[in-house]
């Protein structure tokens, strides 16, 4: 099978195209540089020369070039193209989209009978293209995706942000109020070939996380790496963000991070999620992490 992957070089699409050609299939990253988001018959005429069988989603706006509305032309207008050029070849879309289309206002665990609030800005542009997309092609398939967590400090990802953090504080400050929508990235790429390959077009929520807090994430993650980092709890940022999908099976947080089990039996209250989740919405003084968070 033949996948064009647009964002093939990002976070998820590099761990996506390993997995995809390790059971023999050939990934194609999308050729920005070749080919104009704007010009309809030249990204029609790439994909006729590509053939591919499958397209996946995942480019966003993160190289300005200095266009006018770039971020609307990378984030909406491209994949709403993309959508209906898929549709007129029988080519199956799959399209990521982002926890963001749920504001810090928005109260949480959000399923999918929750209504998306994000009006502006990044979460606002993916909501728009979601829209978007099942206009032009009711065969799509949508995927949410939270903060993604790699190995290494590379592309937008937790490790990487915590790396930053200690190198321009010192420290990683994590709210205990926080349940970011988040999953690893080989499970992320795992489970987004398994829904393409098997679930068929709609809306599908893609998270790993359960019950477990920013602090907790962040002290396992760091246990996972040696103590790493300088972890401090916070209680500025009060917000669940967590989506729920029963349909959607992806490894969960604790089986990739035995930290957070012995956390809870070292004394760690197991009533922090609750707490996080009914006052969800009460703050959002860290809003700006949540933001660089889940661009991804």
């Amino acid at each position: 099978m033949k996948i064009l992957i647009t964002g093939g070089n990002g976070t998820v699409g590099r761990v996506l195209r390993a997995q995809y050609e390790a059971r023999g299939d050939v990934p194609v990253p999308w050729n920005r540089a070749a080919v104009e988001l704007d010009d309809h018959w030249a990204m029609a005429n790439y994909l006729d020369e590509v053939a591919p069988d499958r397209l996946v989603h995942l480019a966003i706006a993160s190289k300005p070039t200095g266009r006018a509305d770039e971020g609307k032309l990378v984030n909406v207008e491209w994949p709403s193209a993309l959508a209906w050029l898929c549709k007129e070849r029988e080519i199956a879309f799959q399209f990521t989209s982002t926890a963001m289309v749920f504001t810090n206002d928005a109260v949480g665990p959000f399923t999918l009978e929750s209504t998306p609030d994000a009006t502006e800005g990044y979460g606002g542009e993916k909501l728009q293209a979601e829209e978007q997309v099942r206009f032009q092609n009711a065969e799509a398939q949508i995927v949410r995706l939270g903060w993604q967590i790699g190995d290494a400090a590379i592309g937008n990802n937790m490790l990487s942000f915590f790396a930053d953090r200690m190198r321009e504080d010192g420290v990683v400050r994590a709210s205990r109020r926080w349940l970011p929508a988040c999953s690893f990235l080989d499970d992320t790429a795992t489970t987004l070939i398994a829904l393409a390959d098997h679930a068929g077009p709609g809306l599908f929520q893609l998270d790993a996380n359960s019950r477990w807090t920013f602090y907790d994430i962040a002290r396992a993650v760091s246990g996972r790496h040696g103590d790493r980092f300088r972890v401090e709890p916070s209680d500025d940022f009060v917000y669940d963000q967590r989506m729920v999908d029963a349909r959607v099976r992806v490894v969960p947080l604790e089986e990739r991070l035995p930290q957070l089990a012995r956390l809870t039996d070292a004394g760690v209250p197991d009533d922090a999620a609750d707490d996080a989740a009914n006052d969800s919405g009460a703050a959002d003084t860290n809003a700006d992490d949540t933001e660089a968070a889940n661009a991804s």
